[in-house]
Parts: structure tokens; sequence; C-alpha cells
């Protein structure tokens, strides 16, 4: 004779869990980043192993400073891919896009950036721009 044995509502949720997790790629698809700031700029160092040079990005808009990358998967872009296919595969591929908004305005054309050992650095010059406007009173 066979025992049935139902599952708890908590077996359910686990087991189901279990199975998305597997099924989609991790919920964190953004780099570790620090930033920095001195009194004359800021400074962004972004994480970036295995990413080539010539596929990252750097923009900037007044207060803005957007990056974004890809890095290829290289068992896609090779033709025997199904003989050197990884067991495991916990490395992820594809784009990505990332921004990080000032408090003040920035120089936009004086942005610096440098790749070495897997390490973005992009230093982004602030700008010292003062405005005042003198408003003439009617009355």
């Amino acid at each position: 004779m066979r025992t049935l044995h139902s599952p708890s509502p908590f077996e359910l949720f686990d087991r189901l869990e279990q199975q998305l997790n597997q099924q989609r790629p991790s919920r964190d698809t953004s780099p570790a980043a620090e930033v920095h700031e001195s009194a004359e700029a800021f400074v962004v160092i972004v994480e970036l192993p295995g990413v080539a040079k010539d596929a990252i990005e750097v923009k900037a808009t007044d207060r803005t400073l957007v990056i974004s990358a890809e890095r290829h998967n290289p068992h896609q872009q090779d033709p025997e891919a199904d003989a050197k296919a990884p067991l495991l595969s916990e490395i992820r591929y594809g784009t990505w896009s990332r921004s990080f908004r000032f408090q003040q305005p920035i120089h936009r054309e004086q942005l610096q950036a440098s790749y070495r050992d897997g390490l973005l650095t992009v230093t982004v010059p602030k700008a010292n721009i003062v405005t005042s406007v003198t408003v003439k009173v009617e009355g």
C-alpha cells in the first residue's frame, strides 16, 4: 500500500521558488559600483570583468552619467558551441545600462574614462556654475 504525502503550502512555495530561480537570470544584473566625491569631481568605479573595452559606452547630460556595456557569450558565437557548452554557467552575459544622477551640474565635455583590470573608472568634473538673475520689480 502506498502512503500519499500531501505537501504543505510552504513546501509548495519553496519548490516553486527553486524552479523559478533556476529558470531566470539573477535579479541583480547591474555590476557593482562605487561613487566617490571630492571638491572638484565625482569618481565612478564600475566592475566590468570580461567586458571588451569597445563594448563600453559612457554618456553624460548636465547632471547624469550613463554607462552601458555588453558582455558577449563566446559559446553562442562559436559554431561548435554544442560541443563546448558549459555544464554550469553563472556568468551573466548580455547588455545593461546604469545611470548615476549627481546633485550638482557636471562638465560633461571634460569626462575622463579609463578601463583597466576589469574596472571602469570615470572622472566626472563638477561644474561650478553659479547663475543669478536680477528681476525688475514692476508696480
